[in-house]
């Protein structure tokens, strides 16, 4: 007896479950225009025409009908009931045809505009790299003229520590050879001046042994006469 309670129970609950469920959001199917009644019966008075692709929800079910509300284009809800053999809760086909192809324009802008930037970015990268390989290359070559700076500047301390080194000697040489330039100037006058002196001599020797002879010479013509 207990058992049979619980089974009625059960199904008068299913029964109630079914005609008070929560909202269930429906479509009208594919390509009709149906009517919105006021009660559950052809009878009842017709308050809208929805056509194919009109969402509505769906507020219980009591038959063959279905308790719906929608919104109208007005933007006002209204309530009613409908066949539930043209309800469908899948989306029609046309409106899903509609709505696919309203995604694929959308995604065919999205991929030009994303290959627009690819490209973009393609061009970017291509510019960056060939300014990257030019101040590599300016690079490689600073760093050649300053190695080579480099090398000539320690030359040229080199150079100049050794002129430094050597300043001194040059200027001792410098001195040594002015000190025998003089030394030259005053032995060739000093030369001359011997020159000069013994010629002189010589001159006055010559004078003097003429002196001699020639009175000897007097004396003996003087004696050869006399």
């Amino acid at each position: 007896m207990k058992r049979r309670q619980f089974i009625l129970g059960l199904t008068v609950g299913l029964c109630l479950m079914t005609q008070f469920s929560w909202a269930t959001k429906a479509y009208v199917s594919d390509y009709f225009e149906i009517t919105l009644r006021t009660g559950p019966s052809i009878e009842n008075k017709i308050i809208a025409m929805p056509s194919s692709g009109q969402p509505f929800e769906v507020l219980g079910s009591e038959g063959d009908w279905s308790h719906v509300r929608m919104v109208k284009a007005d933007g006002d809800s209204v309530e009613g009931w409908v066949l539930t053999r043209y309800v469908s809760t899948r989306l029609p086909w046309e409106v899903q045809a509609k709505t696919l192809s309203a995604e694929n324009a959308s995604l065919k802008e999205k991929l030009t505009h994303v290959e627009k930037e690819l490209n973009e970015a393609t061009n970017r990268e291509r510019d960056l790299t060939r300014q990257l390989k030019e101040r590599s290359e300016a690079l490689q070559r600073a760093r050649a003229d300053y190695d080579s700076l480099k090398s000539r500047a320690a030359d040229y301390l080199k150079l100049e520590a050794a002129y430094t080194e050597n300043r001194s000697t040059l200027q001792t040489a410098q001195a040594d050879v002015q000190r025998l330039t003089e030394e030259i100037r005053k032995s060739r006058y000093s030369q001359r001046n011997r020159w000069f002196l013994t010629g002189a001599l010589v001159l006055l020797v010559g004078l003097m042994i003429g002196l001699v002879i020639g009175r000897q010479q007097k004396r003996r013509r003087t004696s050869l006469y006399s």
